[in-house]
């Protein structure tokens, strides 16, 4: 079996900007251009800003009979390390903007040009047991683990999700998403590149960042869009005061949402936020109205077995059921709950938490504005300590600790606990713990 690639009408939108939106038969044209002047390789890591750039990219090496490697981070240690594990790779990116420093055009790196040719030809399509992409983890627990995703597992996974996300746009609008999360991770991959290839979606090309620009990019859209985010994102969103055009809905992952801050999103943008759930391993299984709800709802067709190290994920997209740290509790009815993930899982002096739960708290202190608590390394004797560090404009560390003493066990209070300017987030907010640690080391 063949997929065609894009799908939908040639004269549909793909993608757009303030400038106006790109034909999907446009968008072949490039991709068949830039496809017959790819290079001969197993691999290539796909490293374009721009979410067009990246989605024609993307396209010209799978259709060559290449897979994407999409790296945890764009750091060039992080380039490095993905080009060393697949020898047989190159790198492609849209010019300066790439962001590699030392990386030239050359035999290991194709720089897209400013204005990208056309080539017309044959329809497009890649084959369903084709390896497309190769994500790679965060690195927040240890070394980056890669995991190769076919193209049969995409597009289940994209009808997957046009199911999970049902109800946001309205009936018979248009489709489109305005995104803060970088195509390379799964999350901006399912929702901002397979979304629009495999549907009638259209996509904003840029990553606005900041509260103005993302309202900015939403005006483009001149309909009401899905804002695809993440908790960080959204909590500068409420904070600032910046209005917004209006939204079809707010669909955030990457770290937990808070459910205050779900409710004041919800009151505040006059839309339902989304909260869905997945890894780089899973791709998305299920979601949630996290302002209303503490229970999860599973996709159809995924099922959950608990295990003594975590859950076992068995899902229409995946080829075989996939392990996963986390502990979900199943509750009946396609439902269940987070306990955490089991490294997070805390037990002193025949006392149970999570440091999950642990920076709820800390998050819930009036006056900081972010945190997180961990565990540092043994100790002689096996002991490991609970840390914390925060950031707050007025809250000194005294202060925090008092706080806390309120709302959890003693046992459980972090020590150190330290005040910095701003917690070490990658591009999509999460936190390495070497990160944290250095942190805490320099504070």
């Amino acid at each position: 079996m063949r997929v065609p690639l894009p799908a939908g009408a040639g004269d549909a939108c793909v993608a757009f900007d303030a400038d106006g939106g790109v034909s999907r038969a446009r968008f072949a044209a490039h991709v068949r251009a830039l496809a017959a002047r790819l290079p001969e390789a197993a691999c290539a890591v796909n490293l374009c800003e721009d979410r067009y750039r990246f989605l024609v990219a993307f396209c010209a090496v799978a259709v060559r009979g290449q897979a994407n490697l999409l790296p945890p981070n764009r750091s060039r240690a992080a380039i490095d390390e993905v080009r060393a594990r697949y020898a047989d790779s190159y790198c492609i990116g849209d010019g300066d903007a790439c962001g590699c420093p030392g990386l030239v055009p050359g035999p290991h790196f194709v720089a897209l040009p400013a204005a990208l040719p056309s080539l017309e030809g044959a329809p497009l399509s890649v084959d369903d047991a084709a390896v497309v992409a190769i994500g790679f983890t965060s690195g927040s627990t240890g070394r980056p683990a890669a995991h190769a995703k076919t193209m049969a597992a995409f597009r289940i996974g994209t009808a997957q999700n046009l199911a999970l996300l049902g109800g946001l746009w309205p009936a018979g609008a248009t489709r489109r998403v305005v995104a803060t999360v970088p195509p390379q991770h799964m999350y901006g991959m399912e929702l901002t590149v397979l979304l629009p290839l495999l549907a009638e979606v259209a996509v904003h090309r840029g990553r606005p960042f900041f509260p103005e620009d993302i309202a900015g990019a939403l005006a483009a859209t001149r309909a009401p869009a899905l804002l695809v985010t993440t908790p960080v994102h959204l909590r500068a969103l409420v904070e600032s005061g910046v209005a917004l055009p209006p939204l079809a809905g707010i669909v955030t992952a990457t770290a937990p949402l808070p459910q205050e801050l779900a409710a004041q999103a919800e009151v505040r943008f006059d839309c339902e936020v989304r909260e869905v759930f997945g890894s780089t391993e899973t791709c998305i299984f299920a979601f949630r109205r996290t302002a209303r709800d503490a229970a999860w709802t599973l996709a159809p067709g995924a099922q959950l077995q608990p295990r003594p190290d975590g859950t076992l994920v068995h899902a229409p997209h995946l080829a075989q059921p996939v392990p996963l740290a986390d502990v979900l509790e199943p509750q009946g009815a396609g439902r269940f709950v987070l306990r955490g993930r089991q490294a997070d899982l805390l037990e002193i002096a025949g006392k149970r938490a999570s440091l999950a739960d642990l920076t709820r708290r800390l998050l819930a202190v009036p006056g900081v504005r972010d945190g997180a608590v961990f565990q540092l390394d043994a100790h002689a004797g096996g002991v490991r300590r609970i840390a914390a560090v925060y950031v707050s404009d007025t809250l000194d560390e005294a202060a925090v600790r008092r706080a806390l003493r309120d709302c959890v066990d003693p046992v459980f209070l972090p020590r150190p606990l330290r005040r910095v300017a701003a917690l070490p987030r990658n591009e999509t907010g999460k936190l390495p713990r070497a990160a944290l640690l250095d942190l805490l080391r320099a504070a």
